[in-house]
């Protein structure tokens, strides 16, 4: 038995109509409204074309402003400030969405970082003088950075890829930076330096054509990755260079010339700087051969050949005591201003 009974306060039948959300807001689209009463929504997918949302918006306010001069001979200040505003919001609109672009595509590298230094350009002037369209090599990627990410073992310095990499800054604006990974406990100071110093403008990558992150890594082979997603890593000092020097557009289009260069590089790699004392004797010899016809490896041209080459000479320390067409030859490398970055690991 309940203690009391109350009587209710209004009548049972009453009706009432429950808003659907806390507020209303007038219709944006609504005929009669003016620019004060216009309150905008944007949904997820409209929050994604915000720039092209902003910059419809803005063309309609112009054709009402041009349809009102037209009508009293003059322009209204507030909507011109209007028009300032708005063109002001589209550039900071498109310049944050290159800058995301280029964060996006950092982040989906791997054992990519987003700290960035660059490299010293060298004091010698490019003997490779081609143009190059990075768009006809690598294909059109618009608002990102292509990232080049090395793997390379402290206790192997790809000399080779150093030299490519101060020429392609010759012909490139490359972002470049130098990484240790956990793998590796010690590396040498030279090494962490070996690109150049940390650019002022490195946390602008959307000023850069190329990024070039060097990771010194416990690996068993050298690595490079370039496209993750469709794209297998290349692996291997020699083929890594292949890549690279493509990017100069520099190689021989005589098939002949291209043949002789490829021989040149896996005489190199598998015989001038893996192999026992017999073989390596062998290459030198027939490299002094070589360089006893012409002054480059190729004839008169110089090419990817003569930067592996001479690298696989430089790293061996024989120099000293190589022949003398050898020593012509590795002078001249010299000269070209190319190899100044490879001489501080050297010493």
């Amino acid at each position: 038995m309940p203690m009391y009974k109350v009587k209710p306060v209004s009548p049972g039948d009453i009706k009432i109509d429950l808003p659907t959300c806390m507020y209303k807001l007038p219709n944006t689209h609504a005929q009669g409204m003016n620019c004060g009463e216009h309150a905008l929504q944007f949904t997820s997918n409209e929050q994604q074309r915000l720039p092209e949302i902003l910059r419809k918006e803005m063309d309609h306010i112009r054709k009402d402003g041009d349809d009102d001069d037209d009508m009293n001979g003059e322009v209204d200040p507030a909507l011109k400030a209007l028009e300032e505003r708005q063109d002001e919001v589209l550039r900071r609109l498109y310049e944050l969405k290159a800058t995301v672009d280029g964060l996006a595509k950092t982040v989906t590298t791997p054992d990519a970082d987003l700290d960035a230094s660059t490299l010293s350009r060298g004091p010698a002037e490019s003997v490779f003088r081609g143009t190059a369209d990075l768009d006809s090599l690598l294909g059109k990627d618009l608002g990102a950075l292509r990232d080049i990410v090395i793997n390379a073992n402290p206790a192997h310095p790809p000399l080779s890829l150093l030299v490519l990499h101060a020429l392609l800054c010759q012909r490139y604006q490359v972002l470049s930076s130098v990484h240790v990974h956990s793998s590796v406990s010690v590396v040498p100071p030279p090494l962490l330096s070996c690109l150049g110093p940390r650019h002022i403008d490195s946390y602008a990558r959307q000023r850069f054509q190329l990024g070039f992150t060097l990771i010194w890594k416990d690996v068993s082979k050298l690595q490079m990755k370039f496209n993750t997603q469709s794209m297998c890593p290349i692996e291997g000092e020699a083929n890594v260079a292949r890549f690279l020097f493509r990017l100069l557009s520099a190689e021989p289009q005589d098939p002949l010339a291209a043949t002789q260069m490829d021989c040149w590089i896996d005489t190199a790699v598998f015989q001038l700087a893996e192999v026992g004392s017999k073989e390596h004797a062998a290459v030198l010899r027939s490299l002094n051969s070589a360089l006893g016809c012409s002054p480059w490896l190729l004839g008169q041209e110089f090419s990817l050949a003569d930067i592996v080459c001479a690298c696989c000479v430089l790293r061996a320390g024989q120099t000293t005591s190589a022949a003398a067409n050898i020593q012509r030859w590795l002078k001249s490398c010299q000269n070209l201003g190319h190899f100044d970055c490879v001489n501080p690991l050297l010493q």
